[in-house]
């Protein structure tokens, strides 16, 4: 098992993780996904302290491995990593590169770990290759290669610091298959993937990083089909978002109008649907919302699913309850209504802005 308590990892430029606590338990198979530069290999990397963390605590089967003295090398006896550059030896051949480390590390006798790594190149479809150079390969040979160099170890954890990234696509799903193989050894195993499908498919836990840390945790189901959380439901679900918040009556309207035809070109978002953004911002907010409200604040929400070419607008405000569809402004409610293909007002009288109204334009 392995224990992360307020891990934080600090760069001059930036801090990917900021205050990390998460228990990992014998067996979890963990797929790790996230936008680019939201601190999924610095966490595997800190795990095996690769990447030394700023601070915290990572303790596996109850020992302290960020302790000062503690032999990290003995600790990644039982800890393989994959790296996405496959990091194999270019003077070794296959076979002797998944040989080395047993040999050096744990004292194994030449014909024993000869054998045993005929064994593991067997197992990843290598065997073939197993008198030929690093340079002699395939990228995704290279990587089952180096898969079968860390299984040479005979380790308890397997990091993937997305194993799949530096290979031609006609590779990548010979990797995969050995990894998804490798998911039903019982090894706990960490995988860094940009590849939602694989992800969902061998994993029993998903990490969906953000925000400095593990912004959600959950099973694929409910990463993948019910995200509870709205960073998580934006991922998975390829929306582009858009936000602004209004906080005076005099902010610049033709500024917003701008900043809308921005998210369009940037998202390439059909020119008919940014049409109809601006058209519903205009009516919706600056006719309906912002002359009935004591507090001239509200906060803009657009997020057009590019699978469904489907944008849906959400505008928070405070105040008692109000819809503004039951305004007197009939002319500019109507504009919205045919704008629309679903309108929905909710209020929540405990919330920091109480009224929220949804539009999922047509």
């Amino acid at each position: 098992m392995i224990q992360i308590e307020h891990l934080r990892k600090e760069y001059p430029n930036a801090v990917p993780l900021k205050d990390v606590n998460v228990t990992i338990n014998d067996g979890d198979v963990i797929s790790v996904i996230g936008p680019s530069g939201t601190g999924k290999s610095t966490l595997i990397r800190c795990i095996n302290l690769l990447d030394r963390p700023t601070s915290g605590r990572i303790l596996v089967n109850g020992r302290d491995i960020t302790e000062k003295g503690c032999n990290i090398s003995e600790v990644r006896k039982k800890m393989g990593m994959v790296f996405q550059s496959f990091n194999l030896f270019g003077h070794l051949t296959v076979l002797e590169n998944v040989m080395f480390a047993p040999m050096e590390l744990l004292g194994m006798d030449k014909q024993t770990a000869y054998d045993r790594a005929m064994e593991l190149l067997h197992m990843v479809g290598m065997e073939g290759r197993a008198f030929n150079y690093p340079d002699m390969l395939s990228g995704g040979q290279k990587q089952r290669a180096a898969i079968a160099r860390t299984l040479s170890m005979d380790p308890d954890v397997i990091l993937f610091d997305e194993p799949t990234s530096a290979l031609d696509p006609t590779m990548v799903g010979e990797v995969q298959s050995v990894i998804r193989e490798l998911s039903r050894s019982g090894k706990t195993m960490m995988i860094v993937t940009h590849e939602m499908k694989f992800a969902r498919e061998i994993c029993n836990r998903v990490f969906y990083m953000d925000e400095g840390g593990i912004y959600e945790d959950g099973t694929p189901e409910q990463i993948f089909e019910n995200p509870q959380r709205e960073r998580t439901r934006q991922f998975i679900r390829h929306l582009k978002v858009f936000e602004t918040v209004i906080d005076k009556p005099d902010y610049d309207f033709l500024e917003m109008m701008s900043s809308l035809d921005r998210y369009g070109y940037k998202n390439d978002i059909p020119a008919k649907t940014v049409y109809r953004l601006k058209s519903l911002f205009e009516e919706l907010c600056q006719e309906l919302l912002l002359p009935e409200l004591d507090t001239k604040r509200l906060i803009f929400t657009a997020e057009h699913d590019e699978e469904k070419s489907e944008a849906v607008v959400n505008v928070q405000y405070p105040g008692k309850e109000y819809d503004p569809m039951t305004s007197d402004n009939t002319i500019a409610a109507a504009i919205v209504r045919n704008l629309a293909a679903e309108i929905t007002h909710t209020f929540q009288s405990d919330a920091e802005l109480q009224n929220r109204i949804t539009v999922r334009l047509k």
